[in-house]
């Protein structure tokens, strides 16, 4: 399989193969995302994949309802759990998405309808031909970005949202060489929230 060249460890190939790229519309995955992408900042993916189940456990399988209940002594716990990022500005961001998140669910009925218009509910399949095409954001993910900033949510800058976006499946950036890019591009989302 001729797959995208970042893909390179065990780990990396497992998610590239079976997550990167597929739509999510599930509420949980989607919060996922958001503190995931956040904690990736100035580290590399393959970090917090390795920490990801850690993550899963210690942010309540990522329940913002119960997230945007964390109060000091719940952060101080996290701070002192070494299977996560201990930064408390992303730890304390996910707890302040959590709470934006909660309130852009109440405004557009879920977060799923809010971040999916932004390309109308459709996928962006780009074509990129080698890894020299690649971009890290773009006038969507400066839109989302800023929209997100004006709503209070933390560590969404421009290129965490592009990155956000590219693994959420909102844009689909397999290279057009990688058997992933007609694949995710065939898939419409099956776990859209109800």
């Amino acid at each position: 399989m001729e797959r995208c060249p970042w893909a390179k460890t065990p780990i990396e190939i497992e998610y590239h193969d079976r997550e990167w790229g597929v739509p999510v519309h599930d509420e949980h995955r989607l919060f996922e995302h958001l503190v995931l992408d956040g904690a990736q900042a100035g580290l590399s993916w393959y970090i917090i994949l390795k920490k990801r189940e850690n993550y899963r456990v210690a942010f309540d399988h990522f329940d913002p309802a119960k997230v945007a209940r964390y109060r000091p002594a719940k952060i101080e716990k996290l701070l002192a759990n070494p299977g996560i990022v201990r930064n408390r500005l992303k730890i304390n961001s996910a707890v302040t998405n959590a709470r934006a998140f909660l309130q852009v669910q109440e405004e557009f009925g879920s977060f799923d309808a809010y971040i999916w218009r932004f390309t109308d509910g459709q996928p962006v399949t780009n074509h990129r031909r080698s890894p020299k095409d690649f971009v890290s954001r773009s006038p969507l993910s400066d839109a989302v970005s800023k929209d997100l900033s004006r709503r209070g949510f933390k560590f969404v800058g421009s290129t965490i949202m592009y990155a956000m976006m590219q693994a959420m499946g909102m844009i689909n950036d397999h290279l057009v060489a990688c058997p992933r890019h007609q694949e995710v591009h065939t898939i419409r989302g099956t776990n859209r929230a109800r």
